[in-house]
Parts: C-alpha cells; sequence; structure tokens
C-alpha cells in the first residue's frame, strides 16, 4: 500500500522557504501578484536558485486553494525526486540497453499524465520528459492514478524542452513526434534504435517549434469519425510498439 500525503501543497513564505532548503521537491509556487516583503523575496531568490516555476496569481485564486492564513503564497509539493536526464540517458547506455524516453509537451491532465507513467514503466521507458511550467501536479493525485508508477519510473523536469530536446538528439536518440500531421503510420518507423516519444498537448497536440526539432513523425491509424485518441491511449499504442518490435 503506497502512502500518500493528505495534502499536496504548504504555504506561508517561512514554511515554504525552509521546505525549499531542506530538499523537499516543490512542483510549483504561487504568489500573490501585489505581495512584496523581504521574505517574499528570499523566496523569489530560493525559488530561483532550485529552479522552481513561479506563476503570480490574484489572491483570489489562492484562496480558492485554502483560506488558511497563505501570506499570499502557496507552493505545490511534488510526490517524486526529479532525476537528471543525463543520468537517465548515461544510465540506459551503461546497462547496455536501448533507451526509451517519452517527453511530454504541456499534458495538464494529471490523469492522463499519470496513465502515461502507468504505461511507461509498464514497458521499461527509461524515463519521463516533462516541462517546468505547462504540466500536471505531480502529486498524490497523479501518484494514485499511475498505480505507483511514479515510484519507480524517473521523471526529468525540463527549464527549457527546446534544449532538451537537442541534448536528447546529441545522445544519439531518435526525436519521435506523434503527431497527426505525420504522413508515416508508426508501424513503418524501426522502433529498435534508441527513441524519445514526443506527445502533444491534450487541446492542440504538440508545439510547432518543437515539431522542427523531431528527427521523425508518426501517426496511428484512425478509422472512425472521431479525429484523434486521447494521449495516454495513444501514447501506450506506440510504447508497445516499440515493445513489439524490439521483442
Amino acid at each position: 500500500m503506497i502512502s500518500q500525503p493528505k495534502e499536496d501543497f504548504i504555504y506561508g513564505s517561512r514554511a515554504i522557504i525552509e521546505a525549499i532548503n531542506s530538499g523537499k521537491e516543490i512542483d510549483k509556487l504561487l504568489l500573490q501578484k501585489d505581495v512584496k516583503n523581504e521574505l517574499t523575496t528570499e523566496l523569489l531568490i530560493a525559488a530561483r536558485d532550485f529552479n522552481i516555476p513561479v506563476q503570480k496569481v490574484p489572491i483570489e485564486k489562492l484562496n480558492r486553494i485554502t483560506r488558511k492564513n497563505h501570506q499570499g503564497v502557496i507552493a505545490f509539493i511534488s510526490s517524486v525526486e526529479y532525476a537528471s536526464l543525463d543520468n537517465i540517458i548515461s544510465e540506459a547506455y551503461s546497462k547496455g540497453e536501448v533507451p526509451l524516453l517519452i517527453v511530454l509537451d504541456r499534458i495538464t491532465d494529471v490523469r492522463n499524465f499519470g496513465a502515461i507513467a502507468r504505461t511507461a514503466e509498464c514497458v521499461g521507458a527509461h524515463g519521463i520528459v516533462i516541462p517546468s511550467r505547462g504540466s500536471a501536479q505531480i502529486g498524490s493525485d497523479a501518484m494514485k492514478t499511475s498505480a505507483g508508477a511514479l515510484n519507480f519510473i524517473p521523471v526529468c523536469r525540463a527549464d527549457n524542452l527546446k534544449t532538451t530536446l537537442r541534448e536528447i538528439r546529441d545522445n544519439g536518440i531518435t526525436v519521435l513526434a506523434c503527431t497527426e500531421k505525420a504522413t508515416d503510420l508508426v508501424y513503418q518507423h524501426d522502433l529498435t534504435v534508441p527513441i524519445a516519444l514526443l506527445m502533444g498537448s491534450e487541446e492542440d497536440g504538440i508545439s510547432p517549434e518543437y515539431l522542427k526539432l523531431s528527427d521523425q513523425l508518426c501517426k496511428l491509424p484512425i478509422k472512425g469519425k472521431i479525429e484523434s485518441l486521447n494521449v495516454s491511449v495513444a501514447t501506450s499504442v506506440v510504447l508497445y510498439e516499440v515493445v513489439r518490435q524490439r521483442s
């Protein structure tokens, strides 16, 4: 049985600063727009030093999360410890394994993220890469949806996804983007080589800037009247095609 925290957030400038300095993984900070004092300045410095995303919001948004004395700041705690992309890749190669990564562009639905993580762990993927901004919060809900898979598969948080995609390519890994803009089906691609599968937002797919950085584009066959699959389902189909080809 996996124990989960009762809350995925903490509040109050001093409490959050201490949490950051103690090594807690913070997904993001919500800071009230018009609050500026010595403590919030110290907090912003700590957030910058630890690469924690900060979003300035109206007080109404903070009050919807908690009515307690949040002092204008709330921090969401991650349920995972983020991994280094370099370590993920080097460890895969050192074991003599063919790297398999999943790169998620703006997957904001916690259930989709958890389902993707569950499939990724089941197929033996080496890691998941997410942008530091615009992604689902990796809290207890994501952990539950993943059926605990997030305890086992490394997650890397990228400050700049463009730079990260270039880094992946520089390590000899093919960036394969799954998009309806592709002409070739996924089954026409060689997936026995090192692969980083790039999947896009539930709303509008993969950002054009990331498509340009992809080595190959692929799509899944759609025979019905609905134009696309749910992103977690599509990811599962492609990952099991990787398994099929590599078996």
